[in-house]
């Protein structure tokens, strides 16, 4: 297959988005905060490329696509060119794709286990997020790292490192991080707390694979600001919405201080991805709630 060449165009549009902090490509987020009191980097939100005129209307600094329908690891590179063209006359570039491995026959764990077509895979939208200009491959998949009955953590927990291990130096060949997410129990039945998702970034020992911190899973299963304290240091990315509903910030009224505090004092400079549901009239008092928030965390 032919590579995709991006245009200069379309390159100065990328320079132009991202800014370097602390060593990871970031979009900057211009604010009227005080800077000490500014938190994150940059805010976005999980949503199509047919959105991106209203939610830049609305404050968004990126979006976050999904991996299958944008990046399209199982399509020519033809199809994903079109896709790419999309992109390049959107008015908000991609920071992140998210569910990265959809294909049922894809496994991380179990007698099933298949590492080598997993990593054919994602060698793939690791190439086409890089030529995209995104920077993060969110690791959630659910499905593919389920627990089939007989199968104990014991065995799956080993078999995931490894798997983590050769991810990594890929993921870092095309500047690509990704980050693990844990999941709610409802939505599968292995890695679920924060502290699970961080013994097992460490075990991998990888500058290229690292946490999400999806406060929206973290409430549902009981995660403390505490126990996301203890995960920072492996803590890259941070997903948000509120309990009841998946709503977008300052729906429902939820209070995300205790862990934007935990953020600040770590030091956090990443960027903040609301991943719910809402409409697109909403987005914009989420994102001025989140800043709200976060100036007040203090």
């Amino acid at each position: 297959m032919k590579p995709i060449i991006h245009s200069s165009s379309r390159r100065t549009f990328l320079r132009n988005s991202l800014l370097t902090i602390g060593g990871a490509s970031l979009l900057s987020r211009a604010s009227a905060e005080e800077p000490a009191k500014k938190l994150f980097s940059a805010m976005g939100i999980a949503a199509p490329l047919d959105k991106a005129v209203a939610l830049k209307a609305q404050g968004a600094d990126f979006l976050t696509l999904s991996t299958g329908a944008f990046l399209a690891p199982d399509k020519s590179d033809e199809v994903f060119a079109k896709n790419l063209a999309q992109l390049a006359a959107a008015p908000l570039p991609v920071l992140a794709c998210n569910l990265f491995i959809t294909p049922k026959h894809l496994r991380c764990v179990g007698p099933e286990a298949n590492h080598d077509q997993i990593l054919a895979w994602a060698e793939i939208a690791f190439r086409r997020l890089k030529q995209a200009g995104g920077k993060i491959m969110v690791f959630g998949s659910g499905g593919s790292r389920y627990l089939s009955d007989g199968w104990t953590k014991e065995q799956a927990d080993p078999q995931f490192v490894a798997l983590l291990k050769r991810m990594g130096p890929l993921a870092e060949t095309h500047g690509i991080t990704v980050a693990m997410e844990q999941l709610q129990a409802k939505d599968c039945n292995y890695i679920t707390r924060i502290g699970e998702g961080a013994t097992l970034i460490r075990a991998a020992n990888h500058p290229n694979i690292r946490l999400l911190a999806d406060l929206f899973h973290m409430v549902h299963m009981g995660d403390t600001p505490a126990d996301l304290k203890a995960a920072m240091d492996v803590v890259s990315h941070i997903e948000i919405a509120e309990k009841s509903g998946r709503s977008y910030p300052g729906v429902k009224g939820d209070d995300f201080r205790p862990f934007f505090r935990v953020l600040r004092e770590a030091g956090y400079q990443g960027a903040i991805n609301i991943e719910g549901t809402g409409t697109e009239a909403q987005a914009g008092p989420a994102f001025k709630e989140i800043a709200k928030q976060a100036a007040e965390a203090v």
